[in-house]
């Protein structure tokens, strides 16, 4: 298995700072915060994570523990249109692939940031179910780091320019 390294964590380090917002399905949601209220300041993004507000797409979640966290009420969809109409930094979106297909789904992703590790695996969730309706994208950004992990940053094709971003890392 790969683990970032100190580029990566860098990287990650810079878009955490235009964000000031993580928008998770409640799955990821729950993995996040079982393990990162228990990291220190020591750990890479460890303030970040803990520190900034939390939205979380979810029908069956109805308390949310970890600190600034809330809930979506109603159509996520429509939440999510109003949050991006706040002013504000860039609203993340970490893991979370059925919520990534809502957004893109709704035109609400203005950015879509992959990272490919130099991994086989057999099973797992997929990002893009044999439901989803094509989304063109168009290839922003790329880079390859040391320990052969590629970023890839797209953008939807038809993507306007807004003040606030729906980005997944």
């Amino acid at each position: 298995m790969v683990i970032a390294d100190d580029d990566m964590f860098g990287a990650m380090e810079a878009d955490y700072a235009k964000s000031d917002a993580l928008l998770l399905g409640r799955r990821t949601y729950e993995t996040f915060a079982a393990s990162w209220p228990e990291r220190g300041s020591e750990v890479p993004n460890a303030d970040w994570m803990n520190n900034t507000r939390k939205y979380v797409a979810s029908t069956t979640l109805e308390a949310p523990d970890w600190s600034n966290s809330t809930v979506i009420e109603g159509d996520v969809a429509e939440a999510v249109a109003r949050l991006k109409q706040e002013d504000g930094k860039d609203i993340m979106v970490n893991g979370s692939g059925a919520l990534v297909r809502t957004l893109m789904r709704d035109h609400l992703l203005d950015e879509l940031r992959l990272f490919v590790h130099p991994v086989v695996v057999g099973s797992g969730i997929r990002l893009f179910d044999d439901a989803s309706d094509p989304v063109e994208l168009t290839l922003v950004d790329s880079h390859a780091y040391d320990n052969g992990v590629v970023s890839l940053t797209y953008k939807p094709t038809d993507a306007s320019d807004t003040n606030t971003n729906v980005r997944e890392a």
